[in-house]
C-alpha cells in the first residue's frame, strides 16, 4: 500500500513514512494509492467481533504487513485497553430508529482517544524499531491537544509540543493538557485562535529548519493519516451492530475539521451500506454553506459554546475535495491556492456529487442549547454541545424513518459545564472518578504571542537531549 500527496507532486510513501510525515512536502495531505474494499459476506462476517478485533480487520489491509500482524493486533488491543465501556463505542437509543454512538469512554472523554491512543502506540513502535526521535507539534481546538498527550506522554522518543488558542477552551480541555506534568510535554497557550494554531503548525511542517539536526515534526492532527483510518473503523462497528450489510445505517457528524465525517465517507466507499452522511456545524458553518450554497469563503471565527467546533479553514476537506475532482492533484493545488485568498468555488460536477453525498445543516448557540434541554426532558440523556448539533442536524435533514440513524457524540457532557448550565441543567456533569480530581491538579503550560518564530524558538529550546 502506497500514499500520495492530494496535491500530486510528493513522493508516494509507504504506511511508517506516512505516519511520521504527516503532511507533505508539496502542502498536500496523504491519502491511500486505493482503497481496501469488502463484500457483503467479508463484513457479515464479522459480526459479534469484539472492537479491537474489528479494528483489526479494517486496519490491517491500510498497513499492507509493514508492522507484522502480531505485532498491529498487539498495538491495537493496547490502544483500547483504557477506555471505560467494555463496548469501547457504546450505542445508546434516544428516539424511533435514533442512536447515540458514545465516542467519549476513553482516557480524555473525547473521540479523539480512537486514534490518538492508536497513533501514540504506533509511534512508539516505529520509533522505537528505528532508534529515531521526533517533535510532535500539533494544534488544537480543544480535544486533541488532551488526547494527544495521553497517547504520547509515555513515549520516550517523543518530545510534544501543543498549541492551543488561550481562553478559547473549556476549562476542563485546557486542565486535561495542562494538568500531564511530563518532562516531554509541553503546552503553548497561543494568543489567537484556532485556525491560527493549525496555520502555524502546517507552516512549521512546510519549514522545519528551526529544528535540531537528526529531528523532524511528527503529526498529531488529523492531516496524519492514521488518524483518519483508525476512526472508519467505529462506523463498521455501529454499523454491524444495527443490521449491517443487510440493513442501510445513516450518521450525523458534528464536524469542523472534517476529519471524522471523511472517515464515514471512506467506510461507505469500503463497502459498509451508508445511506446518508450529515454534515453538523455551528455558527462557524463553512462546511454547510458550502455543501449547500457553494460559499466557502472565510469569514471572522465566532467564539461558540461548543468550541471544538470554532475552526473556518477545514484542512481534511482537502481529501474530498481530492476525490470530488478525480483525485487530480492539481486542480487541487489551484483551489487551495484560491482558497487563501479566502474564497474558494467548486465546479458543477464536483459540488453535485458532494451535494449527493452529503446533507448539512447548521445550529447556533441558542439553538443548541434547546437541543440540549429537549433531549434531557424527554430521556434523561445528557447530550454534550457538539453532539446536539448532530442530534438536530439529524433529524432537522433526515430522509428515512426506516434507516437507523447514528449521531456520534463526540465529547463527554463533562468537558462543557458552561453550556450545560445554560441549558438549563442546576448542577455540573460530574466528571468520572478517574478524573475527579482534575481541577485539584498542577498546571504548567506557557502563554506566546501569535508569532511563529518566538513559537518555534520555543520549541528549539525545549527539545530534549
Amino acid at each position: 500500500m502506497k500514499y500520495i500527496s492530494t496535491r500530486g507532486d510528493a513522493p508516494a510513501l509507504n504506511f511508517e513514512d506516512v505516519v511520521l510525515t504527516g503532511l507533505a512536502t508539496d502542502g498536500g495531505l496523504y491519502v491511500p494509492e486505493s482503497l481496501p474494499t469488502f463484500t457483503p459476506e467479508q463484513i457479515a462476517s464479522w459480526k459479534g467481533l469484539s472492537y479491537s478485533d474489528l479494528a483489526f480487520k479494517i486496519i490491517a489491509p491500510f498497513v499492507d504487513g509493514e508492522i507484522p500482524d502480531a505485532d498491529l493486533k498487539a498495538i491495537i488491543d493496547k490502544s483500547y485497553k483504557k477506555f471505560r465501556h467494555p463496548a469501547i463505542a457504546p450505542l445508546v437509543q434516544t428516539g424511533h430508529n435514533e442512536w447515540i454512538l458514545e465516542l467519549f469512554q476513553g482516557p480524555t472523554l473525547a473521540f479523539k482517544d480512537f486514534a490518538l491512543q492508536f497513533l501514540g502506540n504506533t509511534f512508539d513502535y516505529i520509533l522505537k524499531k528505528r532508534d529515531q526521535k521526533v517533535v510532535v507539534m500539533g494544534a488544537t481546538s480543544g480535544d486533541t491537544g488532551s488526547a494527544a498527550i495521553e497517547g504520547c506522554r509515555d513515549c520516550d522518543n517523543i518530545d510534544i509540543f501543543i498549541l492551543h488558542p488561550n481562553k478559547r477552551v473549556s476549562d476542563v480541555q485546557r486542565k486535561q493538557m495542562t494538568t500531564v506534568i511530563n518532562k516531554n510535554v509541553h503546552n503553548i497557550a497561543l494568543e489567537a485562535n484556532f485556525d491560527d494554531c493549525q496555520n502555524m503548525v502546517k507552516a512549521s511542517f512546510n519549514d522545519q529548519s528551526f529544528l535540531p539536526e537528526g529531528r523532524q515534526l511528527a503529526a498529531v492532527n488529523s492531516i496524519n493519516w492514521a488518524r483518519i483510518m483508525a476512526q472508519i473503523v467505529y462506523y463498521f462497528y455501529a454499523g454491524l451492530a444495527l443490521g449491517a450489510p443487510s440493513n442501510k445505517v445513516s450518521f450525523s457528524v458534528p464536524t469542523g475539521n472534517f476529519g471524522d465525517i471523511f472517515a464515514g465517507y471512506l467506510a461507505k466507499q469500503m463497502g459498509l451500506p451508508i445511506d446518508q452522511l450529515v454534515i453538523a456545524t455551528n455558527s462557524n458553518d463553512i462546511l454547510h454553506r458550502c455543501i449547500s450554497d457553494n460559499d466557502h469563503t472565510k469569514k471572522p471565527l465566532l467564539h461558540s459554546l461548543s468550541p471544538s467546533m470554532d475552526i473556518m479553514v477545514s484542512s481534511n476537506f482537502e481529501r474530498m475535495l481530492f476525490e470530488l475532482y478525480d483525485r487530480n492533484g492539481g486542480a487541487i493545488k489551484q483551489l487551495m491556492d484560491d482558497f487563501k485568498s479566502g474564497v474558494m468555488t467548486l465546479e458543477q460536477g464536483p459540488l453535485a456529487k458532494a451535494q449527493a453525498l452529503f446533507s448539512s445543516y447548521k445550529l447556533d448557540d441558542q439553538e443548541m442549547l434547546d437541543v440540549i434541554s429537549d433531549v434531557f426532558n424527554k430521556t434523561e440523556y445528557l447530550l454534550d454541545p457538539h453532539t446536539a448539533i448532530g442530534v438536530q442536524a439529524a433529524r432537522k435533514t433526515r430522509r428515512s424513518q426506516d434507516v437507523p440513524m447514528v449521531c456520534l457524540a463526540t465529547a463527554h457532557p463533562a468537558k462543557f459545564p458552561e453550556a450545560i448550565q445554560k441549558a438549563g441543567q442546576s448542577e455540573e456533569p460530574a466528571l468520572p472518578n478517574h478524573m475527579s480530581d482534575l481541577f485539584d491538579r498542577e498546571e504548567q503550560y506557557d502563554v506566546l504571542d501569535n508569532d511563529i518564530q518566538a513559537v518555534q524558538a520555543f520549541i528549539a529550546g525545549n527539545i530534549s537531549a
